[in-house]
């Protein structure tokens, strides 16, 4: 493995990794057909690697009551580009591509959600995103009606300000160590995958 990865030490070698950590790298390969170069970055510390990827999982993969994976992806990019983390917004600017099923949104949302050709729900959404992202991020009765108003739960809410801020954890980490984002993010969503 590159050193170029991370200006911190990577594993040499997934054997040189705990056994439950080499399992999870090994099924996201199997399932993307290459390991993210995250997963190798954060493998530099074990026990923070567990507790980010858990946390994750609690966020991303939980169903929410109305908030799609689009739409949590969405958050993923705008905040990302508003915190210059080119990894994140390349990344899950490809989940963006591949859950729409739309070439176009992803870079849309990270340029600008505010003149994107987006819905009134996801540019509230999106604004509320940046407010917990870059602003004080504070919940108060004016913007819970504007998210009630658009369709969401106050449980979304949560959700919405929890994205935001792992994702601003997951930037300054990312933007600490240098790590580049992929190639293969780069057309995922875009081209279509080659047939196996």
């Amino acid at each position: 493995m590159s050193a170029s990865l991370s200006r911190f030490d990577v594993p040499e070698t997934l054997d040189d990794l705990p056994e439950d950590i080499r399992a999870v790298i090994l099924a996201v390969q199997e399932k993307a057909g290459f390991v993210p170069n995250v997963f190798l970055m954060l493998a530099h510390r074990p026990a923070e690697f567990r507790a980010f990827f858990a946390y994750h999982d609690a966020l991303m993969e939980r169903e929410s009551d109305t908030l799609t994976k689009t739409e949590k992806e969405m958050i993923v990019v705008a905040t990302s580009a508003r915190n210059c983390c080119l990894y994140c917004v390349v990344a899950h600017g490809a989940l963006v591509r591949i859950y729409s099923k739309d070439p176009l949104l992803a870079d849309q949302v990270a340029i600008n959600h505010r003149v994107a050709p987006i819905s009134e729900r996801h540019r509230v959404m999106l604004d509320f995103a940046m407010h917990c992202a870059i602003d004080v991020g504070e919940m108060n009765d004016e913007w819970l009606m504007r998210l009630l108003a658009v369709g969401f739960t106050q449980d979304d809410c949560w959700d919405i300000g929890a994205i935001a801020a792992f994702f601003g954890l997951s930037n300054r980490l990312v933007t600490l160590a240098g790590t580049p984002p992929n190639e293969e993010f780069y057309l995922m969503g875009r081209v279509p995958r080659a047939a196996t």
